[in-house]
């Protein structure tokens, strides 16, 4: 009897962790991103957000056919690993005109995941650390 007990306590304990591991998997996963799909963008950075668990620039679109100024935020990884790829927390600053090259949302709405965004008054280009599935072919 105490061994079915026991084997009952494992199977529990083994259900609470695989549970427990499902927001970790569904934090990390990118559906909501058109990974086929990639806009690039020319606009003026409104803000960048250094933290963790991701980095998000906010910036400011015109439409090229006039109309209200558009609102834009890419996601982008986090601090640490911008850093080992050469970022720092002050290679963009509001005001800086950039080209955004990124994987747009699903739903439509003005958002998505950061490939690449480049400052156009020196031409630097960073990359955002997230592997662009094209590149994976």
């Amino acid at each position: 009897m105490k061994l079915a007990s026991l084997d009952r306590a494992g199977l529990l304990i083994g259900m609470m962790a695989l549970a427990a591991s499902v927001p970790a998997f569904a934090h990390h996963s990118f559906a909501m991103y058109e990974k086929d799909k990639t806009l690039t963008l020319k606009g003026e950075v409104k803000t960048f957000q250094w933290s963790n668990p991701h980095s998000v620039i906010w910036f400011v679109v015109k439409p090229e056919g006039g109309g209200e100024p558009q609102e834009w935020g890419v996601e982008t990884t986090s601090p640490g690993v911008l850093t080992r790829s050469g970022w720092t927390r002050t290679s963009i600053k509001p005001g800086d005109r950039v080209s955004v090259e990124f994987n747009p949302l699903r739903d439509g709405s003005h958002g998505g995941g950061l490939i690449s965004v480049t400052l156009l008054d020196t031409g630097q280009k960073l990359t955002a650390g997230f592997s662009n599935p094209k590149d994976d072919k």
